[in-house]
């Protein structure tokens, strides 16, 4: 299957910019404050390259080996930002950090102290964002939060990580269940909005960012306060099949 052309990448994403305005505005919320992540996972760097032509420029990535080519591939491109928005291996976690400006999947304490180990060799402070597994579902990565009783254990964690010195922890990320009604969603992305609101009361740090809602489900993500929304199929259309 071909990647989609750059004018129905567009499209696609002036519809997105639409969609995501007006559920800003049923929110009361500014949708400036809304960036857009194009996850090109499974794209080929033409695809990337394209979507860059109409606006976009943060990229993100599942998998450490497949960002560097596409980065290699597109090196002639000012601005692009990589940031990585799939489960971070310990073995890849020197890559990792080399490889993108920010990783939105930090999951487990051991994860953070390597990915603080490699940032500081590289002479960086890495942003990062804590994943959250707020919906209980046992394939999800991420801190188990969704019990409330375990938040305050949690925060007192994520505190110990916001200590780290090469990390600039700047908020929380999740994934939804697939459910067939995007609006089933909502329960987990506003739960999240209030694990932010613990950690507010729980923590000196104001954990600006909450990285949540995809394709399907962006639009529940904004009313429920996403700064950073992760899309690709609902911008790039279908995934090309290996």
């Amino acid at each position: 299957m071909p990647s989609a052309s750059e004018d129905e990448i567009r499209v696609r994403l002036e519809g997105v910019r639409e969609r995501i305005r007006a559920a800003a505005e049923r929110a009361g919320r500014d949708p400036d404050g809304i960036q857009i992540v194009a996850v090109t996972k499974s794209l080929p760097s033409e695809a990337v390259r394209a979507g860059y032509a109409v606006g976009l420029r943060i990229i993100g990535e599942n998998r450490v080996e497949e960002a560097e080519p596409k980065q290699t591939a597109l090196f002639d491109l000012p601005g692009l930002d990589w940031h990585m928005v799939g489960h971070v291996q310990s073995r890849k976690a020197r890559r990792a950090s080399e490889a993108f400006s920010m990783v939105h999947s930090v999951d487990r304490i051991k994860i953070a102290e390597l990915l603080n180990r490699e940032a500081g060799s590289g002479g960086r402070i890495l942003p990062v964002l804590l994943e959250c597994n707020v919906s209980g579902e046992s394939s999800k990565w991420g801190w188990p939060l969704a019990d409330r009783f375990a938040w305050p254990q949690a925060a007192a964690e994520f505190a110990e990580i916001a200590k780290l010195r090469n990390l600039n922890v700047l908020g929380l990320m999740t994934m939804a269940p697939r459910v067939q009604h995007p609006e089933s969603t909502r329960p987990v992305f506003r739960k999240l909005r209030e694990l932010r609101e613990f950690l507010r009361s729980e923590t000196s740090r104001d954990w600006p960012e909450l990285s949540m809602g995809m394709s399907d489900d962006y639009e529940m993500a904004v009313e429920e306060g996403a700064t950073m929304l992760r899309l690709g199929r609902v911008i790039f259309g279908p995934r090309q099949q290996a």
